[in-house]
């Protein structure tokens, strides 16, 4: 089963911008730790990110193409990208799941923070634990395509 997981804008810099919110792993760091909890529920997983919004729609296309489950880490986008969420609610409407992963709570955060055009679209949402928020939404699609 295939896993892509979708990272947004600024999540290059993880372990170098704001580790008291985000923590100390880095991109390539996580990257690692996603792939390695992926292979362990037997999800081959591929990692990407841009802090693009084009490269993130046209990912959600290639999702719903080639029937690929989607993690994803919207960053910035989570809060107005609207070209954004159509292309996730796409792949929903496929039958694929779509988990909505933040490092951080965005309901203890600013309140423009609190909005998620994504979530509503999304098959579920994990925020507020770091790291293992991408873990538990691995093993979310691990079980629900068991």
């Amino acid at each position: 089963m295939n896993v892509l997981v979708v990272n947004g804008p600024n999540l290059r810099r993880l372990g170098t911008r704001e580790p008291e919110k985000y923590g100390s792993t880095t991109h390539e760091e996580l990257t690692v730790l996603v792939t390695q909890w992926g292979a362990d529920l037997g999800l081959d997983v591929e990692v990407r990110q841009s802090d693009d919004e084009a490269d993130l729609v046209h990912w959600m296309h290639e999702s719903v193409d080639a029937g690929t489950h989607v993690v994803i880490n919207p960053a910035a986008f989570t809060h107005y990208s609207y070209a954004l969420r159509d292309a996730a609610a796409l792949v929903t409407a496929e039958g694929l799941n779509l988990i909505e992963v933040h490092l951080t709570n965005p309901h203890a955060r600013e309140a423009f923070r609190h909005t998620s055009v994504i979530s509503g679209i999304a098959t579920g949402t994990i925020a507020g634990l770091g790291i293992d928020s991408y873990r538990l939404a691995l093993e979310a699609v691990a079980r629900r395509v068991g």
